[in-house]
């Protein structure tokens, strides 16, 4: 299975404003992104903050789950100059399918596209909703197979995110049982529970029928009766459909469809002249208001070429240099040329106008029809053919209980048998076994996914410590503990420096990302946003960097590498600049860079 991202786009979310800023994801290589901040200035290292970095892993988390990777209120993620329009739309593909997520707020959006064609709407959500359907984003998590919890430690790593080691006992069993597919076992444990009570209810129902067959047994005469009853009302709905029948004929038949057709053709000529009158009438409005726009600017530029043939500037009234005169002179003259082109313009169009609506002039009263549609006045004669055949074949309908009637009159007690509740418990015996087995904790079926998938887990994450150079060994051991020594000696995660946890942060994600790879799925992105700057020395940056430039190397990775280092740019081919000015986020690829 393959989960490809391929772009995100992003509309005043966070620090991105109004104009649309866009992401490409679908490529295979190491991307540095860079922020600039131009509203602090300079080159000092409080330009490179603020900038709008983190909007990308943001927007795409939102795009997917509806909640941003950082602990933001919905509300605040829309952006505070504008205030509105916030849409984030998210673009991937999932073993080969096409898909488009398309979220947002004020309004309120959420959609879902399938090869171009729209899964679900929900354009009109209240503010309790927040924008969100609960069954479109169980269906986005089912098609993602990743929850929100996995998402951050497998595709996002972020400063932000609580390291997986600093988690409490409860919280990184959560997060493996997830990775390793022992959840998978509770999910088909539940489903399977599900089972087991519809297979408890069909063995009740099945007792309750045979206890049902043994009264049928005592009372036949009473189920003849009951029939015989049915049969009277069956009569009495057939006498009614008849006679409702017959009016529906007497009420077509009364119909002159000729004229009604005819009043149809003039109805949709009323109606065109109707719509022309109105589109008219509304751009008329709308020229008249340019034609007094244009007129106030072409006074404005008159008014300014008379001043300055005085010399004088028109703003100040101060006298001007012969050059200066000479400038604005030639400006002013240019405005007002354009001034008056448009002014004619809009003249010109607002005539136009005029004489298309006087072409049409006043309407006619609207016709009436006794039909909706034309199309129900060209049906008529079948209709009513119909209804003519619909009467004729009630009339010789036959009452379907007086056969039953007749059956029970001659029908002996019927047999009890037991086959299928006994197949029933069989199967509810073997269901229950299977249920233990997968919600034990020491079934063998559990222990045997865990230790095939910690093994792999463990060998991964050795060489991920190896190569980011962390002279330390952790082990995931079989009860899903973890255990780090160093020259014998165990270990906390706290107990490690500030880079060597980096180092073992990062290691930690690319080895469960290998291990939720080689079980589920493949995933083209990856994002470090960060944790490279966070007290990493020089030659952990290195390390890190090349693990990340083989991954996207060798294994056709698309990885963002956020960071405040610009001294990386000659280490990577590609960069991602991020700029924030006047407030506002843009971002832009700088031209690939060939590594040092």
């Amino acid at each position: 299975m393959t989960f490809n991202i391929k772009n995100i786009t992003v509309k005043n979310f966070l620090s991105v404003g109004n104009q649309t800023q866009a992401v490409d994801f679908d490529k295979e290589h190491l991307t540095l992104v860079l922020g600039e901040n131009l509203d602090l200035g300079g080159d000092d290292s409080g330009s490179r903050n603020g900038t709008g970095k983190t909007t990308i892993v943001n927007a795409l988390c939102y795009a997917l789950y509806g909640n941003a990777l950082t602990n933001i209120r919905k509300e605040n993620l829309i952006n505070k100059t504008n205030g509105k329009n916030m849409l984030v739309t998210v673009e991937f593909e999932v073993n080969g399918t096409s898909y488009r997520i398309v979220r947002g707020r004020k309004p309120n959006i959420l959609k879902v596209y399938v090869n171009d064609q729209e899964q679900s709407s929900d354009d009109e959500l209240d503010d309790d909703a927040q924008g969100d359907s609960r069954e479109t984003q169980k269906y986005i998590e089912q098609l993602l197979a990743m929850s929100p919890l996995m998402f951050k430690h497998l595709v996002a790593l972020n400063t932000y995110t609580e390291p997986f080691l600093s988690l409490k006992a409860a919280e990184q069993r959560e997060i493996i049982e997830q990775l390793l597919g022992i959840t998978l076992l509770s999910e088909k444990a539940e489903s399977l529970k599900a089972q087991m009570k519809d297979i408890k209810d069909q063995i009740q129902a099945e007792n309750f029928r045979i206890d049902s067959v043994k009264t049928a047994n005592e009372n036949v005469q009473k189920s003849i009766d009951s029939l015989g009853i049915k049969s009277s009302a069956w009569e009495s709905k057939k006498d009614s459909d008849l006679e409702g029948l017959g009016k529906a004929i007497v009420q077509l038949s009364a119909v002159d469809i000729d004229n009604e057709i005819l009043l149809h053709e003039q109805l949709k000529t009323w109606t065109e002249n109707n719509n022309k009158i109105k589109d008219l009438t509304k751009q008329k409005a709308t020229l008249e208001a340019a034609v007094g726009q244009a007129e106030k600017t072409l006074k404005k530029y008159q008014k300014e070429l008379a001043s300055l043939e005085n010399k004088t500037c028109p703003s100040c009234e101060q006298e001007l240099h012969d050059h200066k005169h000479e400038e604005m002179t030639a400006t002013a003259t240019e405005h007002l040329a354009d001034a008056e082109k448009y002014f004619n313009k809009v003249n010109t169009d607002l005539e136009k106008i005029l004489v298309e609506i006087s072409k049409i002039g006043s309407l006619d009263k609207k016709p009436i029809t006794f039909y909706e549609t034309q199309e129900e006045a060209f049906n008529h004669r079948n209709n009513l053919a119909n209804l003519e055949k619909a009467l004729e074949t009630k009339a010789s309908e036959p009452n379907p209980y007086v056969e039953q009637i007749e059956e029970l009159k001659k029908s002996a007690l019927q047999e009890i048998n037991w086959d299928t509740i006994n197949s029933l418990t069989k199967l509810r015996d073997h269901q229950e076994f299977l249920y233990k087995l997968l919600t034990n904790k020491d079934s063998f079926i559990r222990k045997k996914i865990i230790d095939q998938n910690l093994t792999y887990l463990n060998k991964r994450l050795g060489y991920y410590i190896d190569k980011i150079g962390l002279p330390h060994t952790v082990i995931f051991q079989n009860d899903l503990t973890v255990l780090i020594t160093q020259l014998g000696q165990d270990l906390d995660f706290d107990n490690l420096s500030r880079g060597e946890r980096n180092r073992l942060i990062l290691s930690l994600s690319w080895a469960f990302r290998d291990v939720w790879e080689n079980l589920y799925q493949h995933i083209n992105l990856l994002f470090i946003d960060e944790l490279i700057d966070a007290g990493m020395d020089a030659a952990g940056v290195e390390s890190g960097i090349a693990v990340l430039k083989k991954m996207a190397r060798e294994r056709n990775k698309n990885v963002y590498l956020i960071s405040h280092k610009d001294e990386l740019i000659g280490r990577v081919n590609n960069v991602l600049r991020v700029v924030k000015e006047n407030g506002f986020t843009s971002y832009s690829n700088d031209v690939d860079y060939v590594e040092a």
